[in-house]
């Protein structure tokens, strides 16, 4: 397949690449410096998001788009101005997203943008499925809004569009782990915050596996919750680093601290949603990594 990928220099950008490349598709990485990148086997780089690019020219005949761009929520303190950026800069690509898919006389079988299971907004009780609705409104989940409501003018130039609904994605050197390894590694690990809110979490590699699973399997459309089918609460999911690493799970973090030093950003590690994948299981998707502890061994050993 021809398939375009906005964002895909990224994390989850570059674990997709990969798999893309076990099956020699074809692919295409939106970029604003195409000139910088590494000639790599099976991938071409399309100059967008500059004053004199025209990708749709390139991007004749693809029979996928998949929008993984956006500002990084962990880049750093979210003051207003952060704000801003991470919002506009997930509504301005897709912006430039809809404008090429428009401009493309063959449209796409499949549109897969990215998002979040911050849309449910945070709960420590109530279990969240594609079908539940905003349970509480805040920075994130009104970012995940306004996100999809842009992303949603693409049902207009494709015959399919999904909402990949990322959980706390874990990887080796990038996404929440590292952070959240590296007090254990110093025998200081401890439960952060009540170690009640839950965390959703997924495997970078079924990360990957799914994006290909939705683009090949013509049934999926709309919202589909990217995260294992077995969320943990945090102090539990603490507890799990602590014996896969053989350290002690003792030193607390308390809420007040993180956002004393996080500000409105500790949302992310002191508030959290449990969420199941519904729409992955249903159509029978097979988890790689449905288990925490065989997902860490792996991650961290």
């Amino acid at each position: 397949m021809k398939i375009a990928i906005a964002g895909g220099s990224g994390f989850v950008g570059m674990a997709l690449i990969q798999e893309l490349r076990k099956e020699n598709h074809e692919i295409y990485i939106l970029t604003r410096n195409p000139e910088d990148k590494k000639t790599v086997t099976g991938v071409k780089y399309v100059k967008w998001l500059v004053q004199s690019a025209s990708p749709e020219i390139e991007l004749a005949g693809i029979e996928a788009f998949i929008n993984l761009s956006g500002e990084s929520l962990n880049s750093g303190r979210w003051t207003d101005k952060r704000k801003r950026q991470i919002v506009e800069s997930r509504v301005e690509t897709t912006r430039e997203m809809i404008r090429i898919l428009s401009m493309l006389t063959e449209k796409p079988a499949v549109v897969i943008n990215a998002s979040a299971i911050g849309y449910y907004g945070t709960s420590e009780k109530e279990v969240f499925t594609e079908k539940s609705g905003t349970f509480e409104e805040d920075f994130l989940s009104r970012t995940v809004q306004l996100w999809e409501k842009e992303a949603s003018k693409a049902k207009a130039y494709c015959h399919r569009l999904v909402f990949a609904r990322f959980g706390v994605i874990l990887g080796k050197s990038a996404g929440a782990l590292p952070m959240m390894v590296t007090p254990y590694h110093f025998f200081a690990g401890g439960t952060i915050g009540t170690g009640r809110q839950w965390l959703s979490w997924i495997h970078i590699t079924d990360v990957a596996r799914a994006l290909l699973f939705c683009v090949k399997h013509d049934e999926i459309k709309g919202p589909v919750n990217f995260s294992a089918p077995s969320p943990r609460q945090m102090k539990n999911f603490g507890e799990t680093i602590g014996t896969v690493l053989n350290r002690p799970h003792w030193f607390p973090v308390p809420s007040f601290l993180l956002k004393i030093m996080l500000g409105e950003m500790s949302a992310l590690v002191l508030e959290g949603q449990k969420v199941i994948p519904d729409v992955l299981q249903r159509h029978e998707f097979t988890f790689t990594f449905p288990n925490l502890e065989v997902a860490l061994h792996d991650l961290l050993k």
